[in-house]
C-alpha cells in the first residue's frame, strides 16, 4: 500500500522523531490512515497479530515514532483496548514513564520516554523485565540509544505538511503509518499488517 507522497514531507528518509530509515533486509510498507477509526481498526490488527508470537518468543517490540501530537498515545490507547477485548484507563505515561498491563494476550510495557535524562535509565524502569516475554511499546524511542533491540517493529507515524494539533482534538484526522519490520518477525508482522487476509 502505498499513497500519493505530495502532502507527506517524508517518503524515503528517516521521519522527524529520528528513526533511522530502513536498511536492505528491512521490510518496509505504508498504510493510509483517514481518521480516528481507521488508527482503532489499525490497532486492533496489530494487537490480533502481537497475540500470535512464536513459543519461547522474546517479547515484541514495537517503537512508535513521530513529532509531538502525531497520534503516538492515542494509538496506544486503541491498541490496549484490543488487546483487553474490553475499555481499559490508558493513561499516558508522560510522567510515570511507564506503564504496565496484564492482558489476555501477555503483559504489555507502554514506555514514553521523552522525559528520559540519559539511556541507562530505563533499566530503572523494568527494561530488561519487559523484553523477556509480551509486548513492549516505546514511544520517543530514540531516547534508547545503544539499548534499542535490533529486532523490532518501527511505527512511523506521519501527518501532512499541514499539520494537525491534537490538543485541538485533530487527533483523527489522516495519518500515514510508514511500518519497518526490522528482523524476521518484525517482517512478518508487516507483511500480516499491510496486505491482511480477506
Amino acid at each position: 500500500m502505498t499513497l500519493d507522497p505530495s502532502p507527506w514531507p517524508i517518503a524515503d528518509r528517516a521521519d522527524p522523531a529520528g528513526c533511522p530509515p530502513a536498511g536492505p533486509a528491512d521490510r518496509v510498507a505504508d498504510i493510509a490512515i483517514a481518521d480516528l477509526a481507521a488508527t482503532v481498526a489499525f490497532a486492533a490488527r496489530l494487537a490480533a497479530r502481537l497475540a500470535e508470537p512464536p513459543a519461547g518468543a522474546a517479547a515484541d517490540v514495537v517503537c512508535l515514532w513521530g513529532t509531538l501530537a502525531a497520534g503516538k498515545t492515542a494509538l496506544m490507547r486503541a491498541l490496549i483496548a484490543a488487546a483487553a477485548g474490553a475499555p481499559v484507563e490508558v493513561p499516558s505515561p508522560t510522567f510515570t514513564l511507564v506503564q504496565t498491563y496484564d492482558l489476555p494476550i501477555g503483559p504489555l510495557w507502554h514506555f514514553d520516554l521523552y522525559r528520559l535524562s540519559a539511556p541507562e535509565e530505563v533499566f530503572e524502569l523494568g527494561w530488561e523485565e519487559a523484553l523477556t516475554d509480551g509486548i513492549v511499546a516505546v514511544e520517543w524511542p530514540n531516547r534508547l540509544g545503544r539499548w534499542m533491540p535490533g529486532a523490532r517493529l518501527d511505527l512511523v507515524l506521519e501527518i501532512p505538511a499541514h499539520g494537525c494539533d491534537e490538543a485541538d482534538g485533530d487527533v483523527g484526522g489522516p495519518r500515514r503509518f510508514r511500518l519497518i519490520g526490522r528482523g524476521p518477525r518484525a517482517a512478518a508482522l508487516v507483511d500480516r499488517l499491510a496486505w491482511p487476509e480477506p
